[in-house]
This record gives C-alpha cells, structure tokens and sequence, in this order.
C-alpha cells in the first residue's frame, strides 16, 4: 500500500511567518498552499483536498473563527489555530467552535511540526491512509477497503469513489450532479441515473435491510444524505 503525500493550508497573512512556515512544511515532504486572508482561505479550501489547516485568528477580511466555522459546516479536516493572544477565552472559543490545537505566536517552527505530525499520528494511520469512520462504517481512503464492523466488504472503485464523497459529506444533501461532480469530475461519462443503480448496489452491501435504508437515505426531489434522517 503506498502512502498519500500530506497536503497543509497555510493560513496567514504575514508573510515573514508564513514564510517560514512553508519551508519547513516543504522540508518534511508535505506539500502545501497559502492564503493570506480568510475569504482566500475558503476558497482555496474549496477548490483542492487538504489533510490539515494551519489557521491563523487575526486576519484582514474574516476572522479565523468564522474560517474555521464555515469549515466545520463541511469537512472534519483537523486544524491548528496561530494565535498571538494568550488569552484562555480564545483558546476555549477556538476549541469549542472545532479547532483540534492551539500554537502561540511566538512559536518554534519545530515545535509547530511535533505538534502537526502528532495530529497526521492520531488522525490518519502510518502510511498515510485517512479512515473515514460514519457508525460502524470505516472507508480507508488508499487501499479503498470497507469495513462494516469487523467484516471487510468488497466494493468496485465507482462505489469507492461514491462513498467517499458521502462519508466525507456525512449529514449533506447531496444531488446526482453533486455526486457526479465531487465522485468523477469531469470525467463522467454515464447518464445522472446511472447514480441510482450505483447507490441501489452499495445499500445491498452497507445496510442490514436495503429495502429501508437508514444509512444512505434518499431525499425525494433533492438527492440523497448519507447517515440517516436524524442527520
């Protein structure tokens, strides 16, 4: 199984720090993106798939608060917050609004990147492999392996690709031409249906009453939400 190459959002807008940052991200193999204000922030995270965000607070346009709000709206990807306050109400607001760690300017760039490879530990696995985990469900992104408990069920790379997009977007509607667009791109050839048929054959291997789905749900007249109704 090879491993993916960890992808980091740089966050911020002083480019002396910034600077830095991305040198020693570059030194551990990583690859990386910067955007120097929150708007950039989104937008960048929008357009490409990150595995972590080194998210600063103070910033022109947004605060990284309401970054890391919207974030959270859509994707579990772990983030750091950069910070140059000390305070402990912005740590708990961080925190509570879903940042993962907290790093105070000044910081060791060394520091900084103990602190980003223990989250890469604790959240993707040694070869780095992200594991999607919804209920008693786990996709594990590299080697495309489904587990349903302690069973391994066998799926095609459609379904993979299908999966993934919902366990990402875990509790979303999502639209056939949503599914087609964040599954295939737009190297798609099939008709929007065909997403129906693909979907009828992973309820077969994911619920234990197809005919009454509670995981794959469909939302009649907008598509489908994966996790159920109570999502």
């Amino acid at each position: 199984m090879i491993g993916i190459t960890f992808n980091v959002l740089v966050v911020e807008d002083q480019r002396e720090i910034s600077s830095i940052i991305l040198k020693y991200i570059e030194a551990e193999g990583y690859t990386s993106s910067l955007a120097e204000n929150g708007f950039e922030a989104l937008k960048t995270f929008n357009e490409d798939s990150f595995h972590l965000v080194l998210l600063d607070i103070m910033m022109p346009g947004i605060s990284g608060f309401e970054v890391l709000a919207e974030i959270r709206k859509i994707s579990e990807t772990p983030v750091i917050m950069l910070t140059a306050k000390q305070e402990e109400v912005d740590r708990v607001k961080g925190f509570a609004v879903g940042a993962d760690d907290y790093v105070v300017k000044p910081f060791s760039p060394r520091e900084l990147m103990h602190r980003i490879k223990a989250i890469f530990k604790r959240v993707y696995n040694e070869k780095g492999e992200f594991v999607l985990t919804v209920g008693n469900l786990k996709l594990y992104s590299e080697s495309m392996i489904l587990h349903k408990g302690d069973k391994e069920i066998p799926i095609t790379s459609t379904e993979f690709r299908l999966l993934y997009t919902f366990m990402s977007n875990n509790g979303h509607v999502l639209t056939r031409d949503q599914l087609i667009r964040m599954s295939f791109g737009h190297d798609y050839e099939g008709y929007d249906r065909n997403i129906d048929s693909y979907i009828k054959r992973i309820r077969q291997k994911i619920e234990d009453n197809p005919q009454t789905p509670d995981i794959l749900v469909t939302k009649y007249g907008t598509g489908y939400i994966f996790g159920g109704e109570s999502q």
